[in-house]
């Protein structure tokens, strides 16, 4: 016979085994449970069984463990954790790849019906055609102003209708129809809010950066420090090769408009007083041969053309 313990008992349980989570997992995922079924929980954990481990509870006692484990060890970065844990949350422990196993949480979501007073996660909108009911059910449709007609004794949806926007509560009308619709609307799971790290928080967004994007993300930053550094006139790396480039130009502004001159505007002069000198030295030089050759090609194309005269001209004396 099981022996049932009391709450203090299941209260030291859950700190010791917290505690212990804490001393060997160093990767923790926070995820948010809203409206996953204890069914579903299993499957999860069944599902992430080996590298990860699922833990859920309140968010008091699992503050207090963590506060109490920081200063038991010293190690003062599981305190990041403390802000994270906002409403329905839990803690994935794992010692695997954190997008694949992010990626594998994700898989875990089961279809659900849209009941009254949820927040939809997402819009609901109402494809046309034949919906199987019959014209008795047109006053769901009426009350929420989607346009329909009646086909073969049966009533069709003439345009689509987005019927829940995203962020809205479900009303009775809206989870009414679409239970006489048998859809399913909402899919539920473990959602990845936030990713801790040695110590570091982040986004799971960081989780699914390529390296096109972060070299895009470095070239933006590099291009905000060369834009800042030249504002200001503050030499940095970045902003070096723009500064010595807008130096010749004032450099050279000054040469053109005065006697002044540098090795490098000397060029830049004699182009300006005479111009054609430099389109003759860069037109195109005709190798040697090539312009008998291409007399020779005429006189290829023009002989033909005489010999067809020359043909016409017999023809018309035999005519």
């Amino acid at each position: 016979m099981a022996v049932k313990l009391t709450k203090m008992q299941k209260k030291m349980n859950y700190d010791a085994k917290l505690s212990k989570l804490l001393d060997h997992y160093t990767q923790i995922l926070i995820v948010g449970a809203d409206n996953v079924g204890s069914n579903q929980l299993q499957n999860i954990r069944h599902g992430l069984r080996g590298d990860s481990i699922v833990l859920m509870g309140k968010n008091t006692m699992m503050k207090r463990t963590i506060r109490i484990h920081a200063e038991k060890t010293g190690n003062k970065d599981v305190l990041n954790l403390i802000p994270l844990l906002v409403g329905n949350v839990g803690l994935v422990f794992t010692k695997g790849d954190l997008k694949e196993v992010s990626d594998l949480v994700a898989k875990y979501k089961v279809a659900a019906p849209a009941r009254v007073g949820l927040v939809a996660p997402v819009d609901v909108v109402v494809p046309p055609g034949n919906t199987g009911l019959d014209p008795s059910q047109t006053s769901f449709f009426q009350v929420l102003n989607i346009p329909t007609k009646i086909n073969k004794g049966t009533v069709e949806i003439i345009t689509p209708v987005e019927l829940i926007q995203k962020g809205e509560k479900v009303g009775s009308s809206e989870a009414a129809l679409l239970t006489k619709l048998g859809r399913k609307p909402f899919s539920y799971g473990l959602i990845v809010q936030s990713v801790y790290e040695n110590g570091s928080v982040f986004s799971p967004q960081v989780l699914y950066l390529t390296e096109d994007d972060l070299v895009q993300k470095f070239a933006v930053g590099l291009s905000q420090v060369a834009a800042l550094s030249l504002a200001i006139g503050y030499p940095s790396l970045a902003a070096a090769p723009h500064m010595i480039v807008n130096g010749y130009k004032n450099l050279l502004s000054v040469a053109l408009v005065t006697e002044y001159s540098f090795k490098h505007a000397d060029k830049v002069k004699e182009y300006l007083k005479n111009p054609t000198k430099f389109e003759a030295a860069t037109a195109p030089v005709c190798v040697s041969g090539t312009a008998p050759a291409a007399a020779e090609k005429e006189q290829k194309k023009e002989e033909p053309e005489e010999s067809s005269e020359e043909e016409g001209g017999l023809m018309g004396l035999f005519d």
